[in-house]
C-alpha cells in the first residue's frame, strides 16, 4: 500500500502565519506539523509516500523532508495547483499509485493513542474498498458525521448536519482500494468547486464496500486548521511529552523502532540535530555503549 499526504491549500484560516509558509510546516510544539501525519502513515505500514503540496511550498517541503531515505522511506512530490478538494489528491497521485491500494491522510491531522499502529495495520489489511475512521466529538455539526446502524455499520456520511445522526466525526485518514482514482474521476465538483471526499466515500457505501473504524476514548484526534486548534494541539503534545519523556510524531524514532533504520543511522540523525533538545532525545534512545 502506498500513501498520499495532502499538504496543499492556502491555510487561509491561519493567516497571517501562512502568508509565507505552508500551514503543514508550522510547528506543533517541537516539530513540523507534517511529521505527525507522516508517522501515522509509517505506523500503518506505508513506506512509499506522495506528498502533494502547492507549487509555492514544494521546495520548502523537499528541504524539510528530503527523499525519505534517511528514515528508510521513499518520498515523491506532486503539485496541487489549486485547492480543488481532498479527492483530487487521488487523481494527482494516480500514476504514483500504479493500480494499487492507498492510504490518504490530511497534512493537518494528528492521531495519537496506545495501540494505534495495530489498528492502522489491521484496517489497512482488511480494507474492502474504503475505510474511514470515526472519532467522538462534542460538536459534530462542524464535521462530516457518520450515521451508524445498530450494529455500528455506516449507513451514510452527512456533511455538517444541523441535526447530527451521531457524535462520530469522520477524520482526515482514509484507506482505499485500487479503484479509488477511477471512482474519483466520476465525481462532479460540489457547489464550492471541489471534489469532495464525502462523495467518493458515498460511492463505496452505495456499493456496500465502506467500513468505519471507531477510535475509542483512549485516542486523540486533533486537526490544526485554526489558531485555536493549533495552540491546543501544541499544548497537548507538550503535556504528553513532558509528562512521559517520550515524543509524539518523531519520524526518526518511528523508523528506528520499526526497524527501517539501525542504531548507527539513528545516531547519525541525532548528531545532526545535536544542538536541540530533539536531537538529545534521539540520542537518549540508543543503548548505552
Amino acid at each position: 500500500m502506498k500513501g498520499i499526504l495532502l499538504a496543499g491549500g492556502t491555510g487561509s484560516r491561519l493567516q497571517p502565519m501562512t502568508l509565507g509558509v505552508s500551514k503543514q510546516l508550522l510547528p506543533v510544539y517541537d516539530k513540523p506539523m507534517i511529521y505527525y501525519p507522516l508517522t501515522t502513515l509509517m505506523f500503518a505500514g506505508v513506506r512509499d509516500i506522495l506528498i502533494v503540496t502547492t507549487k509555492r511550498d514544494q521546495d520548502a517541503f523537499r528541504a524539510t523532508l528530503g527523499d525519505g531515505e534517511r528514515w528508510g522511506m521513499a518520498f515523491s512530490y506532486a503539485v496541487q495547483l489549486e485547492p480543488r478538494g481532498i479527492a483530487e489528491a487521488l487523481l494527482i497521485g494516480r500514476d504514483f499509485l500504479d493500480g494499487g491500494p492507498s492510504a490518504l491522510i490530511l497534512g493537518d491531522n494528528i492521531f495519537y493513542g496506545h495501540g494505534l499502529p495495530e489498528i492502522l495495520v489491521a484496517a489497512a489489511g482488511a480494507n474492502p474498498g474504503a475505510t474511514v475512521f470515526g472519532y467522538w466529538v462534542k460538536d459534530p455539526e462542524h464535521y462530516g458525521v457518520l450515521d451508524l446502524d445498530a450494529q455500528g455499520r455506516p449507513r451514510a456520511i452527512v456533511e455538517k448536519p444541523a441535526r447530527p445522526p451521531s457524535h462520530y466525526a469522520v477524520t482526515g485518514l482514509y484507506f482505499f482500494a485500487s479503484d479509488a482514482p477511477e471512482l474519483a474521476r466520476t465525481l462532479r465538483p460540489s457547489a464550492r468547486g471541489e471534489l469532495e471526499i464525502t462523495d467518493l466515500n458515498a460511492l463505496y457505501l452505495a456499493q456496500g464496500r465502506m467500513r468505519a473504524e471507531i477510535l475509542g476514548r483512549g485516542f486523540a484526534w486533533l486537526d490544526t486548521g485554526t489558531p485555536e486548534s493549533l495552540a491546543r494541539a501544541a499544548g497537548y503534545v507538550e503535556s504528553v511529552e513532558q509528562r512521559q519523556g517520550l515524543k509524539i510524531g518523531a519520524p526518526e524514532e518511528v523508523a528506528w523502532r520499526l526497524g527501517l533504520i539501525g542504531d548507527s543511522q539513528l545516531e547519525a540523525l541525532a548528531h545532526a540535530l545535536r544542538a536541540s533538545a530533539y536531537g538529545a532525545y534521539l540520542m537518549s534512545l540508543l543503548p548505552s555503549k
